[in-house]
């Protein structure tokens, strides 16, 4: 009997048994089945013509979850390691595939919906994850975006996030998930029940464990600087921070209210109080808000909600012949990148080792496999590692605003 679903989610075995398919691919297998041609193989890949937003390179992510999509199927399925830092096109012009799926397509078709489902939008989080980060340089910038999506996909949209070089996330289940620690500060509806701002600071600091730091938020009441004065007086030394989560509609710019508070600060002897700010914030304004003096970010709805990316599945090839739809480059390929310069060169399957047309150094195929006759093929990093990952190449590329 199945499990009753009170929210409006698929069950893990809904997914993995192709019942989140689009409704073409059931009737395809049928009818591949009816004329005797489940068993033939084909060779797919993953691409995406162009990035949403003129965004020049993307972050992958999504790729474990491809791992318990396709295991126990029959077939290979080769992809880009978690967090790589890929381009849509190589410096030819040439798509770059992502991932390549080898099979009878029988094994597969099915799972083509759910597969893009899986890395389309997880990337566009991780992608608009790493803008921030680069934007942000060495200053804190944490996950606060599930509230503005589903539930259900909390973990996903935080790992993404997190993936992404966001510093941490706020989401309880995501940081467990992740093995790390929930960050977060603390909420207008704490001072408004305390009805005193002074009373709910001395109380987060009295109750909450030393590894916490001590932010207290300074914009519920009186004017920012005030509340933020009244905070560093009533906690001292062991205030690290103050929050502003001033919305768009008040009087007065962001940036124009970071400057004023910093100066209090510091006029005050204040200066290493630390301003951490929130509330609609994007990768433009954390730049400008950085350069008024903010020293941290919490970043919601515009990296949760960020555009899905369109990657898109094609065959390539059948029972070992190029064949593909017109657009679409035929024929099994290799993806070959520059790990100086992260330059990605494409090239039919039997071509040998090229050299990087830009510095001469080697490079290496990164299409590694992942899944192998059905069976994990490779070792899966943890989030933490993935984040690393992407942070060593998030050096190596540039992003204007």
């Amino acid at each position: 009997m199945r499990a009753l679903h009170r929210f409006y989610v698929a069950s893990d075995e809904e997914v993995r048994t192709g019942e989140t398919t689009d409704i073409y691919f059931t009737r395809t297998e049928k009818i591949l089945k009816e004329k005797g041609l489940e068993h033939v193989r084909a060779v797919a890949e993953v691409t995406v013509p162009e990035l949403p937003m003129n965004w020049p390179w993307g972050t992958l992510c999504g790729v474990e979850e491809e791992v318990y999509l396709f295991e126990g199927r029959n077939v290979d399925v080769y992809a880009m390691p978690e967090g790589t830092i890929f381009r849509p096109l190589d410096y030819r012009g040439v798509p770059v595939p992502v991932m390549r799926i080898e099979g009878e397509y029988g094994k597969f078709a099915v799972l083509e919906t759910a597969l893009l489902g899986l890395v389309c939008q997880a990337s566009g989080i991780a992608t608009a994850a790493s803008r921030v980060r680069k934007v942000a340089g060495d200053r804190l910038a944490l996950s606060f975006g599930v509230r503005r999506m589903h539930p259900s996909i909390a973990p996903m949209v935080s790992r993404a996030a997190y993936i992404g070089g966001l510093d941490g996330v706020s989401c309880v289940l995501s940081a467990k998930r992740m093995g790390i620690k929930a960050t977060g500060t603390m909420p207008h509806s704490l001072i408004i029940i305390f009805r005193d701002q002074v009373k709910a600071w001395k109380a987060f600091d009295e109750l909450m464990p030393k590894d916490v730091p001590r932010i207290a938020l300074t914009d519920t009441y009186l004017d920012e600087k005030v509340e933020s004065l009244m905070a560093v007086e009533a906690l001292g030394k062991k205030l690290w921070g103050i929050r502003l989560d001033t919305p768009g509609s008040r009087k007065g710019s962001f940036e124009d209210i970071v400057r004023e508070v910093r100066w209090e600060l510091d006029l005050k002897g204040f200066k290493d109080v630390k301003i951490f700010v929130s509330g609609g914030l994007d990768e433009k304004s954390v730049k400008s808000l950085s350069e008024a003096g903010a020293d941290g970010f919490g970043v919601g709805t515009r990296v949760s909600d960020a555009p899905t990316i369109n990657f898109a599945m094609d065959i390539v090839e059948v029972e070992g012949r190029p064949s593909a739809k017109r657009g679409k480059f035929g024929g099994k390929k290799n993806v070959w990148r520059c790990p100086k310069c992260l330059i990605d060169i494409v090239l039919p399957f039997s071509a040998s080792r090229p050299v990087c047309p830009k510095c001469g150094s080697k490079t290496e195929p990164i299409l590694k496999p992942l899944i192998m006759n059905g069976k994990l093929a490779t070792k899966l990093p943890k989030a933490t590692e993935i984040r690393s990952y992407v942070l060593k190449q998030l050096e190596k590329v540039t992003l204007e605003i």
